[in-house]
């Protein structure tokens, strides 16, 4: 799941979360996690002065942001030390696998 500016949202992108009103955070949502935008209900959002998103996957690279594959080797590089230890090499695994799920990537 990524958050973004609503500027950059697209139609066919996935809510990941609820979205609600700016001046009301505490009322009832506007939308719920798992809606499918459009086009009106992007333009409806940004009438509402919704400001950004956070959607299924991580369908926007943002300027400065690592990619996916830089995150891994970085990840690799991070337990080189204790490559040996499989209770470490679990734990490597379960981020491995926990940043895929965020990229919206099965891991293949």
């Amino acid at each position: 799941m990524q958050s973004i500016p609503i500027v950059l949202a697209a139609a066919d992108m996935v809510l990941a979360r609820e979205v609600r009103r700016p001046d009301n955070p505490a009322g009832p949502p506007i939308c719920g996690s798992g809606i499918v935008l459009t086009d009106s209900l992007l333009d409806r959002l940004k009438t509402l002065g919704i400001q950004t998103l956070t959607v299924e996957g991580h369908p926007v690279t943002l300027q400065g942001e690592k990619g996916l594959d830089e995150l891994l080797q970085e990840l690799d590089r991070r337990f080189c030390k204790v490559a040996d230890d499989p209770l470490m090499a679990k734990l490597k695994d379960i981020y491995k696998k926990r940043l895929h799920e965020s990229w919206g990537d099965d891991g293949r």
